[in-house]
This record gives structure tokens, C-alpha cells and sequence, in this order.
């Protein structure tokens, strides 16, 4: 059985790769099926649908995204699989939610050039990554780059980290209103990662348990740096709350250098045959 990757990242968001080259390589891996999810954004949707089906008619390329959102205080986010990225009122919300990330990094380079005294505009930062959804890791590898700090992690302990004095709060959605975003798009809405936002036990159920009154259709409960432990935990959820199993490498290049594409850290495996319950979930037909 052929392995699948429903967590990928281009440069259209904070990925490395090009949205052919993140293809090309999911093709040499031999992957049945890969979702490009990049962050907040569709730009690399219609590119990566055309290619794929031009030059790798035997691997399906899934249309998502991976929405940011806040759950007390703490970034929760949902992907969006199977989705129709043209809806005209997904296209609209999502519009609106990208211009207010715009207003936010333009702020955000003005209090690092007022303020801190970092030679950085909205402009430039934007031309140096073009088509690219901005976000923190970009101001990172920017003033690394040029030499105006030592090094990404100064970047966000001394300027762009949650507490420091430079960093500009985003615009914040909640949970529940991506998963309405995914489901107006005719999407399957997945809670990303959740080992990763360290709640308690209690905790974490209470919120599966909420976003599944909300419309929740899915979990990840295969990623690349779940111990066998929290998988179980996460599929005992999915069982629970009858979520289907998602999962995926959450491939980002050379921006996570210990994660690659398809096996993670070198033991993730996704069989395909986990794709057909979300295609139904979805009403696609292939």
C-alpha cells in the first residue's frame, strides 16, 4: 500500500519549496495522494492542481489550507481538506482574513524600524519572499539574513516572540469559525497536531468535544513527532467521537530540516486507504 501526506507547506506559506518542487518530490516518493495546505492561504492551490494532474496523473493532489486560530490564548489550527477554494464567500472570508494580517506585519516592521531600530518595510519584506503569506519565520530568516541579528531564535526571544515588545497580535479567529470556513467550501475541517498544543487530557477532549458540535470532521492522529503513545490517545479519540483519522508529515524544507516529506522524522506512514472516508466525508468522487 502507497503512503499519503495530507500536511504539507509550500512557499506560498512558510515552506521552502516551490509548489512543483514540493510534487516533484512527492512524486519521487511515491506517495499516492498529497495535500497542500499551506497557512491562511489558496495561492498555490490552482498551480499545484493543474501541474499534478498534467504530469503525475497517478498521484491526487488534495486542495486544503491550515487555518491559524486561538483557543485561550494558544494558536489551534484547523485543516481545511477537500475544499473548493473558489466558493465566493470562502474566498471573501478569507480575503478579509488575509488583509488583516497585512495591516498586522505592516505595524509589526514599523515598531521594528521606529522602535528596535531594524532597517525593515512592509515592502521589502514582502519583495524578498514574493507570493508568499508573511509570517514570523519570514521576518527571521530576513534579519538573519542580513545580518541584523545572530540568529532565528534572538529573532523571537528579543523581538517578534508572543511577549516581546515588537510583535503585533494578529487578528484572531476561533476554531469554530475556520471549521465553518472549511464547511461553506465543501471541505472536510481536521483539528491539526493537537499533542502539540499541550493540553491537559480534560482539556483537550473538552475542545474535540466542543468542535465536533461545531461541525469537526477530522483528526490528526498520525504526525510526524507523535510518540506510539499519543497516537493511540488521539485515535482513541477519533473513536470516540467518531472523528476520521487524518495526519501528516507537516512538511515545511528547510525550514524543519528533521521533517521530511511523506515519512516525517522517518517512521510516519499514512496508508492511502485512510483517504477514501474523508473523500466520502467530502462528496468527492474520483
Amino acid at each position: 500500500m502507497r503512503a499519503i501526506d495530507l500536511h504539507t507547506h509550500s512557499n506560498c506559506s512558510d515552506g521552502t519549496l516551490t509548489v512543483k518542487e514540493l510534487m516533484d518530490l512527492a512524486h519521487a516518493k511515491n506517495l499516492a495522494a498529497i495535500a497542500l495546505t499551506d497557512h491562511d492561504t489558496v495561492d498555490g492551490l490552482d498551480e499545484a492542481i493543474s501541474y499534478t494532474k498534467e504530469k503525475y496523473p497517478d498521484m491526487e493532489l488534495v486542495p486544503g489550507i491550515e487555518f491559524s486560530t486561538v483557543e485561550e490564548g494558544k494558536d489551534v489550527h484547523i485543516v481545511g481538506l477537500y475544499i473548493d477554494h473558489h466558493n465566493e464567500s470562502f474566498v471573501s472570508k478569507l480575503t478579509q482574513f488575509i488583509e488583516s494580517r497585512t495591516n498586522r506585519n505592516v505595524k509589526m516592521c514599523d515598531k521594528l524600524r521606529k522602535e528596535a531600530g531594524i532597517p525593515i518595510t512592509y515592502e521589502e519584506l514582502v519583495s524578498s519572499f514574493p507570493g508568499a503569506v508573511i509570517t514570523r519565520a519570514h521576518y527571521a530568516r530576513f534579519m538573519v539574513e542580513r545580518g541584523y541579528v545572530n540568529s532565528r531564535q534572538e529573532v523571537f526571544d528579543k523581538y517578534i516572540g508572543d511577549n516581546c515588545p515588537y510583535y503585533v497580535e494578529r487578528e484572531k479567529i476561533s476554531p469554530e469559525e475556520a471549521i465553518g470556513y472549511v464547511l461553506e467550501a465543501g471541505g472536510v475541517p481536521v483539528l491539526a497536531h493537537p499533542i502539540l498544543y499541550h493540553f491537559s487530557d480534560r482539556k483537550l477532549e473538552a475542545l474535540v468535544s466542543r468542535l465536533k458540535n461545531a461541525g469537526l470532521k477530522g483528526i490528526e492522529a498520525i504526525y510526524s513527532t507523535y510518540s506510539p503513545s499519543e497516537e493511540r490517545q488521539i485515535k482513541e479519540l477519533a473513536s470516540k467521537y467518531e472523528l476520521l483519522i487524518s495526519g501528516g508529515s507537516d512538511f515545511h524544507g528547510a525550514n524543519k530540516p528533521k521533517i521530511d516529506l511523506g515519512c516525517g522524522m522517518g517512521k510516519l506512514f499514512l496508508p492511502e486507504d485512510l483517504l477514501e472516508p474523508i473523500r466520502r466525508a467530502a462528496g468527492t468522487v474520483n
